[in-house]
């Protein structure tokens, strides 16, 4: 029985992540999202092409998709004392509201790159650390203009911010493997920065 509710609560976590933040907003503004700019369904691309009162509502609905995923997990532990107790199962359903962000099956797998959407989940298991970063982020971008120099920096920091926070060394593996995957999701970012034509935010 407990298997069969870890995976309904990943299968649920994934369907959160699918939630089209960014198009939905982009939309109401009468924009496709994936057309202009960078052409990232995310809160970066949003901020760039209608400014950041509008990009903020992306950035925080999507830190709200996986922070919802993350809080069922918790709220499942707490409620089945014993299951799954140190918390793999948040994990998962953060993975799994990642997946569903970056790769939506209801918009052919193309989705956004999953720093706010990650960071939403984080908030949840590491509300200080998360707080910092995002903070971090937001002067970074200021600063750089680079929306993506400052998600990768903050993904880097992550765990080690997490490791001076006490987290366990598992979470810290499992960040480290989040945190390859959100690189490797920016490595057309990075070409872009190399060659020096990442657009400014």
């Amino acid at each position: 029985m407990k298997i069969v509710i870890a995976i309904v609560i990943i299968a649920v976590s994934y369907a959160l992540g699918t939630f089209p933040s960014a198009a939905i907003v982009a939309s109401r503004k009468k924009l496709d999202i994936t057309n202009v700019g960078s052409g990232n369904p995310g809160a970066s691309n949003v901020i760039r092409e209608l400014g950041w009162k509008v990009g903020l509502v992306v950035f925080l609905a999507d830190m709200a998709k996986a922070a919802m995923a993350v809080g069922l997990a918790e709220l499942v532990i707490n409620e089945q004392q014993g299951f799954m107790s140190e918390r793999p199962l948040s994990y998962a359903c953060l993975f799994a509201a990642i997946l569903g962000h970056s790769y939506p099956i209801t918009r052919k797998f193309k989705g956004g790159k999953g720093v706010a959407c990650g960071g939403g989940g984080m908030f949840v298991l590491f509300p200080l650390v998360s707080l910092v970063l995002f903070t971090s982020w937001f002067v970074l971008t200021k600063l750089t203009h680079k929306a993506s120099v400052a998600s990768l920096t903050i993904s880097i920091a992550l765990p080690i911010g997490m490791w001076i926070d006490g987290a366990e060394n598992w979470e810290i593996v499992a960040t480290v493997a989040l945190v390859v995957f959100i690189i490797a999701k920016h490595l057309p970012n990075l070409r872009r920065l190399k060659s020096h034509n990442e657009p400014d935010i």
